[in-house]
Order: C-alpha cells, then structure tokens, then sequence
C-alpha cells in the first residue's frame, strides 16, 4: 500500500477481515483444548494473543505499515494450523481474502479522480 493507505476505501475490508478472523481463532481454543489435547494455558496464549492482535491491527490499519504487519499476521494464523489442524485451511481462506482486499484497495487508488 502507498502513503495514501489511511484513505484507503478498502480499509474497512481490511478491518472486517481481521475482525472475523479474531473471532475464529478465539473459537479454535476450545478445540484445541478439548477436541486436541493442548494445554488450555499454551492454546489460550497462542490464539488468544493472535485473537488480540487482529483486533488491534484492525484498529492501526490507519497508519501505512500496518498493512504489512498485518500481511505477517496473517502468516502467524496459518501457522496455529500445527497446533488445530482446520487452521491451515482457514488462514489460508482469510489470507486470500486479505489479498483480496489489497488488489480491491489498489483498484479503488486507481479508479479515484485525481
């Protein structure tokens, strides 16, 4: 993302992906714990910090490098897929449609009137 990023009109896209994925991955703790066998202290920690920081990104997507912390998140969510297996799948969902959301916010740059 550019400079321009804070004006972005595909930052509400952006922020509702990272909301969505907060909830989903405070949903995978109780299968980690009971469908899995992990540690409830070791899933809380893990997806419960992740749960957070998507919301927290969500919130500091006003400022350009957030977008790339995010982009890194989104790797962090594929990788809870070795502790709930359906994770990989999911962050995979989410991270297209994170990319998703960059090529829709360069469009819009694109398509805006100068």
């Amino acid at each position: 993302m550019s400079a321009g990023a804070a004006a972005n009109p595909a930052r509400r896209l952006f922020a509702t992906v990272l909301g969505c994925e907060a909830i989903v991955i405070a949903l995978a703790i109780p299968v980690a714990v009971t469908t899995l066998d992990v540690d409830g202290a070791t899933a809380g920690a893990v997806c419960g910090g992740l749960a957070v920081a998507c919301l927290l990104m969500a919130g500091l997507l006003r400022f350009p490098w957030a977008f790339a912390a995010g982009s890194v998140l989104q790797l962090a969510i594929v990788a809870t897929g070795f502790m709930v297996p359906a994770m990989f799948f999911l962050g995979v969902v989410f991270g297209a449609l994170w990319a998703t959301a960059f090529w829709l916010g360069r469009k819009a740059e694109r398509a805006r009137p100068r």
